[in-house]
């Protein structure tokens, strides 16, 4: 059986233009007063943003873009709030995360978040990005799921790959110095998008990922909400 049945029957993920085991402490919100819904990207700038990447280590194909609603297409909204420019604000209620910009703006990505259970909030920082990440599943996960002792850090984890569940591009989440264990990451997984599904990571579409990916350095602020 290949790995993407696998994965999907684990129910598992450890984590500009038209928007995370430790659980972490002190959430800072911020205040958010505005969530205004656009008129929304055109089918041309959905073909742009969402169309397949063939020059990718591993190609990434289209996102099926009937599975995901289309409030949740990567867009630029006004979005009122007391954190500073480049800030990553996730809201695991709404299933949006918001990168702050300049003139009262963000960039806004549709995302699935943690199932029951696996919820978290907090305050962190990007402690590192990788581009095609491998995967390890955390101890307590390889508990739950003894198959899953195949991927530990002791056998190397998953290779990189399109069915990785940590996608094209990851954003390691660090506290006080410390790895989290929750992510920042892509999926292929289009039906996701806008639920609570993972285990307690924050997903994005792949392509989405790629565009956050180039647009924040190490060190940026992330909250969850």
């Amino acid at each position: 059986m290949g790995n993407r049945s696998l994965l999907s029957r684990r129910m598992f993920t450890i984590g500009g233009t038209s928007l995370i085991g430790l659980t972490l402490a002190g959430c800072a919100t911020g205040k958010t007063k505005t969530e205004t819904i656009s008129s929304g990207p055109t089918p041309k700038e959905l073909a742009a943003m969402y169309g397949p990447m063939p020059n990718e280590r591993f190609p990434i194909p289209a996102v099926h873009l009937k599975q995901i609603e289309p409030r949740f297409y990567r867009q630029r909204v006004p979005f009122e709030t007391d954190e500073k420019v480049g800030t990553v604000i996730v809201n695991t209620k709404t299933f949006f995360a918001h990168l702050v910009q300049e003139n009262g703006m963000a960039i806004r990505y549709g995302v699935g978040v943690g199932r029951e259970g696996f919820e978290w909030s907090g305050t962190a920082i990007v402690g590192r990005k990788t581009q095609w990440p491998k995967w390890t599943p955390p101890a307590s996960m390889i508990k739950r799921q003894p198959e899953l002792e195949e991927f530990s850090a002791a056998n190397g984890g998953m290779p990189p790959g399109i069915d990785n569940p940590l996608g094209a591009r990851a954003l390691y989440l660090y506290k006080n110095g410390r790895d989290t264990l929750y992510r920042l990451h892509g999926t292929i997984e289009a039906y996701s998008i806008g639920k609570a599904v993972s285990s307690g990571c924050i997903r994005f579409l792949n392509q989405d990922i790629i565009d956050l990916y180039r647009r924040v350095p190490v060190g940026t602020k992330v909250i969850v909400i």
